[in-house]
Parts: structure tokens; sequence; C-alpha cells
């Protein structure tokens, strides 16, 4: 067999979903609207059916009161004009990369070149991807860097930034308009001892210049969140890991290589900053650096049957992590102001104490994962309740996706299932094919999860689909797909499933007790009630489409026809 069967069922929906400005405050996107000339769509060519041009500027708003004149900024008394998309700030590139010349180089980064700020219109390249250059390379994971005007050598982004400065470059008192810098110099002590980063802003004012922090931006759930995120005009601050091979694979399609922009004025808008949650200290800078309005922490050590193996660092990361990043916000003086939100995981309740799961059901985590995301639960409500940080919960049933890895039960599957068919793999064995999970689609739970921002107050919330299948019912259903009909024979150990469209019938699934896990949970099913009430948020994918959606993926990646992003 060389071709998927043809399948008369309702085509999967677009993403990253259509984003209408005057929607804003309902929330949520309608798969089945269309506008193609919408121009907050994101481009990302062979995985979204978005607009191929959007066009984007800096926000204008008045202040609830206005920074002083010390700073450096160039505004009226009623308005200031916010640059976020660091048109100006991007990584500093060798004076002769550029034709321009100095001065109009300044203009036009400057408009006038008073040193005033300017908003500056961003235009979306549509003949995207660009040719990528080493995704592990300082042009692409270093932050951005200020442009040194006149009046002075302010950040245009951070008016308490006076300038990146790398001793080993130049002394102190040289300021070289190319000169590559790393360490934050502030021109008043405020940011930490005082007023904070953001004196002067309320929280409503500082949600407005849309920057968000993410850190696992690498993993399935950080790359839909940048789309999406991207898709509504943010600029977005991603924590990856130093590696020694790429892992940014997710993330290819949004990258804009500044090398080869149309012209130096153009922007990214989105940066990569190499940081880890175990290093406190390159926490507290890159979130004075970026001094983000949203921070989305996503990064752990995911994997259940790992973490048994790797509980210590398990905890580290998962647990202590989220404590180090509250405490970074907290130290840069953000905690009033930046909006924080915290991945849990259905994990949380383990031995399940009534079905379904809600928001107020007990937890009895049954693994190092499920306790130390407990740790990281408590600590963001004990954040929330003694500083005021608007600190959220997201407890996230089982989402899937074909940019799940291919250790995890769902992608192991289709994967197998997709090799299997094309004739590269005879068998796969699994573990516990009667656990029962509530499973959805990742694209559905970014999207809960940028709302419970959008929140009026900070609370937590479970993501689920209220919909219960076994793994046995998911390698079923994934062989249907591609019109492969199975017959399971067997009990426990011995258990196994038999193809039956071949001659003779072959074994396809057979059970290995290795990938037992020493504490199983049986059962998950959770109730998204008040996320759907108060949130307005609901799932667009079901159990059938999901499965299609990664089965079908699978056999392109499987036989080279897309990359895998895994």
């Amino acid at each position: 067999m060389s071709t998927i069967p043809a399948s008369g069922r309702q085509p999967l929906p677009t993403w990253p979903p259509i984003h209408h400005p005057q929607e804003e405050d309902e929330g949520g996107y309608n798969s089945e609207s269309s506008s193609s000339g919408s121009s907050n769509r994101l481009f990302t060519p062979g995985m979204s059916n978005a607009s191929s041009s959007s066009t984007s500027s800096s926000p204008v708003y008045a202040m609830k009161q206005p920074l002083p004149q010390t700073h450096g900024l160039g505004f009226d008394m009623n308005k200031l004009s916010i640059n976020t998309d660091f048109s100006a700030e991007r990584e500093a590139i060798d004076e002769e990369d550029y034709e321009c010349p100095l001065q109009s180089r300044r203009k036009d980064l400057n408009g006038s070149g008073n040193g005033n700020i300017s908003s500056t219109t961003i235009t979306e390249n549509p003949s995207l991807p660009l040719p990528i250059s080493d995704f592990q390379t300082d042009n692409l994971l270093s932050a951005p860097q200020p442009i040194h005007h006149n009046h002075a050598s302010t950040n245009q982004n951070n008016p308490h930034i006076l300038r990146y400065h790398d001793e080993s470059v130049a002394p102190l008192t040289q300021h070289h308009l190319n000169q590559r810098c790393s360490t934050p110099i502030y021109n008043d002590p405020s940011p930490f001892f005082g007023f904070g980063m953001g004196h002067g802003y309320d929280q409503v004012s500082w949600a407005r210049r849309k920057v968000a922090f993410v850190t696992g931006i690498t993993g399935q759930d950080g790359s839909y969140l940048t789309e999406l995120l991207l898709s509504k005009g943010y600029t977005v601050h991603g924590l990856i890991r130093r590696s020694s091979s790429f892992n940014t694979s997710r993330l290819q399609h949004l990258w804009r290589d500044q090398h080869s922009l149309p012209k130096p004025s153009t922007a990214n808008k989105l940066f990569l900053h190499y940081g880890d949650l175990t290093d406190s200290a390159n926490l507290v800078s890159l979130i004075a650096r970026t001094q983000p309005s949203e921070v989305y922490n996503l990064a752990a050590q995911s994997h259940v049957k790992v973490s048994f193996e790797m509980a210590e660092y398990t905890g580290d990361v998962d647990g202590l992590g989220t404590l180090r990043l509250l405490e970074a916000i907290r130290t840069c003086g953000l905690e009033k102001l930046t909006k924080f939100y915290q991945a849990s995981t259905s994990e949380l309740y383990g031995k399940v104490k009534s079905t379904p799961q809600n928001e107020d059901t007990p937890f009895h985590p049954r693994s190092p994962y499920g306790v130390a995301k407990l740790y990281a639960y408590w600590m963001t409500v004990n954040y929330r309740e003694a500083y005021g940080m608007f600190a959220s919960n997201g407890i996230l049933f089982n989402h899937e996706s074909p940019r799940r890895g291919r250790t995890f039960v769902s992608r192991k599957i289709t994967r197998a299932v997709a090799e299997i068919y094309l004739g590269k793999q005879d068998c796969m064995w699994m573990g516990n094919l009667d656990a029962k999970r509530d499973w959805g689609h990742a694209k559905d739970y970014v999207e809960g999860m940028w709302r419970m921002l959008q929140h009026d107050k900070p609370d937590d919330f479970v993501l689920a689909t209220g919909q219960t299948h076994t793994v046995r019912h998911l390698i079923t259903l994934a062989f249907s797909c591609l019109s492969i009909p199975l017959k399971w024979s067997g009990e426990g150990i011995h258990e196994h499933a038999i193809r039956l469209d071949v001659s003779p019938p072959t074994v396809v699934v057979r059970i290995d007790p290795r990938y037992f896990r020493p504490a199983e949970v049986d059962l998950l099913l959770g109730d998204a009630t008040k996320a759907e009430d108060e949130l307005g948020w609901k799932r667009y994918w079901d159990f059938e489409m999901l499965v299609r959606d990664m089965v079908e993926s699978d056999v392109r990646s499987a036989k080279g026809l897309v990359e895998d992003h895994n």
C-alpha cells in the first residue's frame, strides 16, 4: 500500500485559529469561519492554513501614570508608544553586512532620528520558510541588542537598561554601534530594590505590551502556543536548553533568519535564549531582560515512566524549577504586573478519589512526576495568595498531536501503525492495554492556556474532553484509520492483536511486561465545566479526529514526505 485510504469525514480544523480583534473579549476560535484578508493570522507553510501575509504595529495606549522623563524616553504626557516588536533590538550584525550608511540606518530605525520611539510596521514574508542558520548560534539565541542614539545609550524597549556590555569586547566607556554585548547595565537600582521594572504601569497596560516568555518552547505545547501567540501579535521569548544536537525542529517553520530578511529594520517576533529551570541566576537575568507581560511555564521532565528512574532530577526541574521561575518574577519586581501560567497535569489525581475529576477533587499522585508537579501546583497557589501574583494552574488532561514525542504512548502507537502499514515494522510492543485516559488535541489545550491569562482573575482550571478511552481502543482506531482490521486474542501479558487484511494473518501487537509502571494510574477522566463556563473554552477536536490527524501525519513522515517534528 502506498496511499492513505480516502476519507469522507469532515476536514480537520485549521491552525492557528482565525483571530478577530473584536472577538477578543469573547475568546476562542471558530474553526468554521474564514477570512482570507485577515491581517492578524500567522503564516506557517506546510503546517497551517493561515493567510500568507500579516501586518502589525507596536501598540499605542494611554499610561496610568507617565514614566519619569529621566528614563530617556521621548513621549508626550498622555501617550507613550511602546515598541514590542524589538525591531531595533535584534542581534547586532557586523557593520559591513549592511549596505546602507550608518546615519541612514539610524534614521530608518528611529524615524526622525531625534531619539523618540516610533511604531514600526512589520510585514510578514510570504516566502517562508526562509533559509535557516545554525539553530545553535548566538545570532539566534542571544537577547536582542539595543541601537544607541545620539541623546543617550537607552534601550528603547526597556527604559531601565542603558545598554548590554561585554568587557571582553570593549571597555565599558566605549560605545560602538555593532559591538556584541551581553550583560544588562541598569541606569538606577530601582528595578530590583525600589518601584520595580514596571513602575508607572498597571497590570492592564503592562498586558497590552503582549510580550510572552515561554519555557518548554521546543516541546509540543510550546510550539503550538508560540504559533497561537504570534498569530495574536505577541513578541515571544523562549527558553531552550543547550544541546549538541538540534532540539528546535518544532519551531523551525516560525523562525525568520535575520540574514535573509529584506531590510535591516525588518523584525523577528520570536527570540530564543539559552537557559534552564535549574539555574536561578539565568532565570532572573532573562526575566529582567525580556520583562514579559505573560509567562508560560511549560518546561518539565514530563515522561512519567522516566520519572521513576530519574526521580531527583524530575523533582528539581518540575518542582523547584517552578519555584525558581516564580522567584525570578518577584525578584525583578514584576509580581504585580506579569501573569504566570503553570502547566499542571491530570497525573496529580493519580489514585483517583472520584470520577470525573475536577478542580475540587483531592490529589493523590502515583509517580515522581506527579509528586513534583503537585509541589509546583501548590507553590503557584502560594505565590498567588502570599504576593498577589496573577498565577494560574492549568490542570490539563492528556493532550496529543503529531508533534508529540515518540516515547509517549499515543505517538508510539500512531508511528508504529504507520510503519507497519508501510512495511517498515512488523510488530509493536506495549504495556498496560487497559489504562484509560482522557485524550484531547494539544491545539485546543494551548488555546485554553492563553484564555486563563486573559481571565479577569487568577484561578485554577481543568481542561479535558470528558471522554475516556483505553490504550487498546486507541490502537484499534489507529489501525482502522488505514483500513486495517484487528482481532484481539489472549489475556494478560499473553494478549495480542492479529492483522486480518493479509494472508496469512500476522501478529502486530504484543505485550512486554517491562513497559508496566511501578504504580499505575488506571483511570483519568476530566470535568472541564468550570473552564467552559468561566473562560468560554471548548474543544474542537474529538478523539477520532485526533487519532486520524496523528496517523496521517505519521504516514507522511514515515514516507519522508514531511519533516518529523520530534
